[in-house]
């Protein structure tokens, strides 16, 4: 019961950390839908400020390649926290920084909301590789990204 108390600590402390003390994600609004080690999820709403098109009222591509790479991030946090063995060890987050982001843009960015998921894909010792994806309100896919970051 004590160790899944001290996971759900840890859960929160991400939480907050990406939602709250990064200023960019406050401007982005972004917000955690789901912490699972194995596919977190942002989301964020459409809103007049993230308009990149103001004719076709579409997202802009900035705002699309930030999120992708901010659930990245948050992907290895989780999956390197997740990988320590004793939980009493988890100090700090790790320092995590991007060294390669792909982003394919697959259709305009259109919706009331959209949710960004990242996936691990491999966790070394020193690089780490994610694939992401965004999709809409409606579960349409708008884009998707791979990214290796480096990981202190």
């Amino acid at each position: 019961m004590g160790e899944r108390r001290d996971i759900e600590g840890i859960e929160a402390a991400v939480g907050r950390a990406f939602e709250q003390m990064i200023p960019f994600n406050r401007v982005l609004g972004l917000r955690i839908e789901s912490l699972d080690t194995e596919a977190p999820r942002l989301r964020f709403d459409m809103r007049p400020e993230l308009v990149g098109n103001p004719v076709r009222q579409i997202l802009h591509g900035g705002v699309i390649s930030a999120t992708l790479d901010v659930v990245g991030g948050l992907a290895i946090a989780l999956a390197s926290l997740a990988a320590k063995p004793d939980l009493s060890t988890v100090a700090q987050f790790p320092n995590i920084g991007t060294i390669d982001l792909r982003v394919d843009y697959l259709r305009p960015g259109r919706g009331k909301y959209f949710v960004a998921t990242g996936r691990v894909v491999r966790l070394g010792g020193r690089v780490a590789v994610v694939h992401m994806e965004l999709v809409n309100d409606t579960g349409e896919q708008i884009a998707t990204g791979s990214a290796a970051y480096i990981v202190d």
